[in-house]
């Protein structure tokens, strides 16, 4: 593992440029808690160099939608797990997460990559490029809250997105220098420990990360299988610094409002032509109001992936009646629940030990009160291509899962 060194970059001389104003949202709970305290940061590379570079191009349909806040649109969730053995701490599971979350991304090299402009000046087009810049994890101690207090408490939710997650928006002035995946272990004071990430909605829609999580877990747990367990990893942070030395971090959440998100599945081949997709799009919207018992405002946003995975277009749209659904639309949608996402169950970075409780919700952004639908496309079992469609209103609670 020797090798992995100069890979990694250990990056504490950033702890002054990344602090700053946290969110201004306060609770009665922050009030009388202490917060965690951030004890080291990481850039977490592919283990081997991305050749040839794989690319996503990003496709805005004006230049004001870059200032609309498309680019701090992200996917948070949260696992929470017991220590379920000696060696299964946060400290211990985030040191292996430096060579299996490096394997893992040698699969999905655009996570670890950067946006930038497209060469050729177009002020509306960006890409995505693997360019192996990294996903930045951090790990952060909360010496003063247990697992089982954080999860009984009232206003758990707004410390969620403050404190167990972390993600600073991207600085569209400079964009090839800003992380679009971030890991945050949180290690509480039980042993019990939260695994928080934050993806960028141009790289993943839920389905898309629930499936990397699951990946990852798997080349994990391998990578487990190939190591004497009573031994520490070779990045075990408290071998090699001592913890106070780094100035807490405050945790940058552009906007703690959790808008409700519903799923819906077309397991049926379909076109993804504009007018199906727009077609699409507003018929799960209006299922998506009716469910969730809220309405959208009349604009939103529109994040359609083409089915090469290599081109994603963002457009702007308004809400329309439809007067004819087309037949292929029509009677083929249904509710892709979020216990379907498997994450409760499979992903387990210690044998064994799955989530005791799991969060997911997507943040807006800051100051943005559009709505949200991203259109992606999927496959059966059968070998049926349809689509996946998320939609997300602009106010709602988030939906979560208890085990």
């Amino acid at each position: 593992m020797n090798h992995l060194l100069p890979a990694i970059r250990v990056a504490l001389s950033q702890l002054s440029k990344m602090s700053g104003a946290g969110s201004s949202s306060s609770t009665s709970a922050a009030s009388s808690v202490t917060m965690p305290k951030t004890e080291g940061i990481n850039s977490v590379i592919p283990l081997k160099v991305t050749h040839p570079r794989l690319t996503r191009k990003i496709s805005v349909s004006d230049s004001d939608a870059v200032g609309s806040g498309i680019f701090r649109r992200r996917l948070h969730t949260v696992l929470y797990y017991k220590s379920a053995a000696r060696n299964d701490s946060g400290w211990v599971v985030a040191g292996w997460f430096m060579e299996s979350l490096g394997r893992a991304l040698e699969e999905q090299p655009l996570l670890a990559g950067r946006l930038r402009r497209a060469e050729d000046g177009d002020e509306k087009e960006f890409e995505i490029v693997s360019n192996d810049g990294g996903v930045r994890m951090m790990e952060a101690a909360w010496s003063s809250m247990t697992l089982s207090r954080f999860l009984e408490l009232k206003d758990r939710d707004a410390l969620e997105a403050d404190q167990l997650v972390f993600w600073k928006d991207i600085d569209e002035e400079n964009l090839q220098f800003c992380p679009l995946f971030y890991v945050l272990v949180t290690n509480f004071e039980c042993g019990g420990y939260a695994v928080g990430i934050s993806c960028s909605l141009l790289l993943a829609d839920p389905l898309g990360l629930a499936s990397f999580l699951k990946r990852w877990t798997t080349i994990h747990n391998t990578l487990l299988s190939e190591n004497d367990m009573s031994k520490l990893p070779l990045f075990f942070l408290m071998n090699v610094r001592r913890f106070g030395d780094t100035p807490s971090i405050p945790k940058i959440t552009s906007n703690t409002t959790r808008p409700g998100a519903k799923i819906f599945s077309i397991a049926k081949n379909m076109d993804s032509n504009e007018m199906i997709c727009s077609a699409v799009a507003s018929v799960c919207v209006e299922e998506a109001e009716r469910r969730l018992g809220t309405k959208m405002a009349s604009k939103y946003w529109l994040f359609l992936k083409e089915p090469s995975g290599d081109h994603l277009k963002v457009e702007a749209c308004w809400k329309e009646e439809i007067e004819i659904v087309p037949s292929s639309v029509s009677g083929v949608i249904r509710e892709f629940n979020w216990e379907e996402l498997g994450v409760s169950t499979e992903v387990a970075f210690f044998k064994g030990s799955s989530p005791v409780h799991v969060s997911f919700w997507i943040n807006n952004g800051s100051a943005i009160d559009d709505g949200l639908v991203m259109i992606s496309p999927s496959s059966s079992d059968e070998g049926c291509s349809g689509m996946n469609v998320i939609v997300v209103p602009a106010t709602e609670e988030v939906e979560e899962k208890k085990i």
